[in-house]
């Protein structure tokens, strides 16, 4: 489906790049993208017929893959990273339409039907597991992505499983990612480290006595305070890094990406309208 405007986009992009056509590469790019919002502008710059929308991207991402194949790649990994907004999308049907999508993925992976191609979907463990608005809400999908039950029976984990838990950070991984941090901010070079080690130790202490676990269960507030005392002591040289320790300010992470219950909204729980 699309195979047909699909080359002519790629002819297109190679018109232009013989004869020195930006706008007929940007177009082109643009299309492959997905970014024309109507078929008359995408006629009106390339002469196709068809655009890249919602029904169409996962056709679009299987020509995708077969074009990088031919370019001399191994295929096309898909990362769809932060899911859970469709899980937080209010409207079911909505909802339904992209679990559908997400269901035909799935079928051709696990069926074969889809070559050269791959998909790692991220998003919490709500998105998965929550009968009501996750992809277990879908019961086609609730059979397909269910956990192992020989493997949690045994306490092991089945890494050919579809689906993935993975595990909150323990507070040795979270020293273990500072020093990575560190290293990374450093450019690689172990002599221009602003910190020593006894800073991390003393950071991760100073991060547990204002927020207690949360600060290794939920890190992200506590990788950005420490990046942000890299950057002054990169910027203030002659600053110790004892005297802004106990400056330093971490609040505890909330889970933002669950959704906002409205009550008013009727595709939510029906026991907040209840009467008697």
């Amino acid at each position: 489906m699309g195979g047909y405007d699909f080359a002519k986009v790629i002819s297109a992009y190679w018109q232009g790049y013989e004869h020195d056509n930006e706008q007929l590469k940007s177009d082109a790019v643009r299309w492959l993208r997905g970014e024309f919002a109507t078929k008359t502008d995408a006629r009106n710059a390339l002469g196709v017929r068809t655009i890249v929308d919602d029904a169409s991207v996962y056709d679009h991402f299987k020509l995708l893959s077969l074009f990088v194949r031919q370019a001399g790649y191994a295929g096309l990994l898909v990362n769809l990273d932060e899911m859970v907004n469709l899980y937080k999308l209010s409207s079911q049907k909505a909802r339904v339409s992209n679990y559908e999508q997400i269901l035909r993925m799935l079928n051709d992976c696990l069926q074969g039907s889809a070559e050269h191609i791959g998909f790692l979907l991220g998003g919490t463990p709500e998105f998965l597991l929550d009968p009501r608005k996750g992809l277990y809400s879908y019961e086609a999908l609730h059979s397909r992505l269910s956990e192992n039950s020989f493997a949690r029976a045994a306490g092991v984990i089945d890494y050919s499983s579809t689906t993935l838990h993975l595990a909150n950070l323990a507070p040795e991984e979270l020293l273990i990612l500072l020093r990575n941090l560190r290293h990374v901010f450093a450019g690689g070079d172990t002599a221009k480290y602003l910190v020593p080690d006894e800073a991390l130790n003393a950071f991760l202490a100073h991060c547990s006595k204002r927020i207690g676990d949360a600060y290794f269960r939920t890190p992200r507030n506590t990788i950005k305070a420490f990046v942000d005392l890299l950057a002054v002591l990169e910027q203030s040289p002659q600053t110790q890094w004892t005297q802004l320790l106990e400056q330093v300010h971490v609040d505890e992470e909330h889970n933002t990406d669950m959704p906002v219950v409205d009550t008013d909204d009727p595709d939510q729980d029906g026991l907040s309208t209840f009467r008697l």
